[in-house]
C-alpha cells in the first residue's frame, strides 16, 4: 500500500522511537509488523528513507482509527491516512517528517 518517504536531521535519535510506535501501532490492530524500513541516506543535513505500509497494517489502522482518520486533512482516503500518522507519531514524540511517495 503506502510507500512513504521519512525524514529526519537525528536519525540516530529518531529511528528507535519510529519504529517502536509503528510496532506499537500494529500491536493494537493485532498484527505483527507491518511495515518496512529502507536504508538511510543523508544530504544537507537531512537523513531520509523510505518505509513501506504492507496492506494487512494499512487497513487495520484505517479500520481501528477511522473515526480520526476521517478528521484529518486530505482529499483522499490515502491523503487522510499518512496525515493521521504524522499526528499519531508526533503525540509520541516522534518528531520526523512524512511524504506520501505512492500508494
Amino acid at each position: 500500500m503506502p510507500l512513504l518517504e521519512i525524514c529526519t536531521t537525528k536519525y540516530d535519535d529518531d529511528i528507535k522511537p519510529l519504529k517502536l510506535e509503528m510496532n506499537k501501532l500494529a500491536a493494537e490492530c493485532n498484527l505483527d509488523g507491518g511495515f518496512k524500513i529502507g536504508e538511510p541516506t543523508s544530504k544537507f543535513g537531512w537523513t531520509f528513507f523510505e518505509m513501506f505500509v504492507q496492506n494487512d497494517l494499512y487497513y487495520g489502522i484505517e479500520d481501528k482509527f477511522s473515526d480520526l482518520i476521517k478528521k484529518c486533512k486530505g482529499d483522499n482516503p490515502i491523503e487522510k491516512f499518512v496525515e493521521f500518522l504524522i499526528r499519531y507519531l508526533d503525540s509520541r514524540g516522534c518528531k520526523v517528517k512524512i511524504k506520501l511517495l505512492s500508494d
